[in-house]
């Protein structure tokens, strides 16, 4: 908690720093690289970052600070597919980690008590922002979990030799 009481800020800030280590020795062939044609590669999942820090997180803000209990429609990630397709991995990141720069100093600079006010989503009911930040942090860890896996298995399996049978990856 920060001292105006909103929780995992500290995680969302860390979350850019823990992208660019997990993707310190990708090349970009490798960050563009889909382990099957219905997955994620990872400059899909960063222009997935990118898109749902403003559209989604962002937006969502807003509205709580401005309105009293506003409704948010359910977010899909598959509604932006073809939004992603083709997303250059280095931009992606570049505009998540400016956007999440922007947000982190927005909501350090929120009064105390902002984590209580409501909205009604339409699918789960009536959330809190200390809700919706906590949503964000499980959303940040596992989309690292998931660049995570396929930088294991794209750029690490086959080096590992033999001892790569030992891992069961799934990205």
């Amino acid at each position: 908690m920060t001292g105006n009481g909103l929780p995992c800020l500290d995680l969302l800030e860390a979350t850019p720093g823990i992208l660019r280590a997990l993707m310190t020795e990708l090349t970009e062939a490798d960050a563009c690289w889909k382990p099957a044609p219905e997955r994620f590669s990872v400059a899909e999942v960063l222009a997935h970052l990118s898109h749902s820090e403003g559209h989604c997180y962002r937006m969502r803000l807003d509205r709580f600070m401005a309105e009293t209990r506003p409704e948010f429609e359910p977010d899909d990630a598959q509604m932006y597919l073809d939004l992603y397709r083709d997303a250059d991995p280095e931009d992606a990141f570049d505009h998540f980690e400016e956007q999440r720069e922007n947000n982190i100093e927005f909501l350090r600079n929120l009064p105390a008590g902002a984590g209580d006010r409501l909205a009604l989503h339409r699918e789960y009911g009536e959330i809190t922002m200390s809700q919706m930040l906590n949503e964000w942090a499980l959303h940040d860890l596992g989309h690292i979990r998931q660049i995570a896996e396929l930088a294991r298995a794209r750029k690490y399996q086959a080096g590992a030799g033999p001892m790569a049978a030992s891992y069961n990856l799934k990205p």
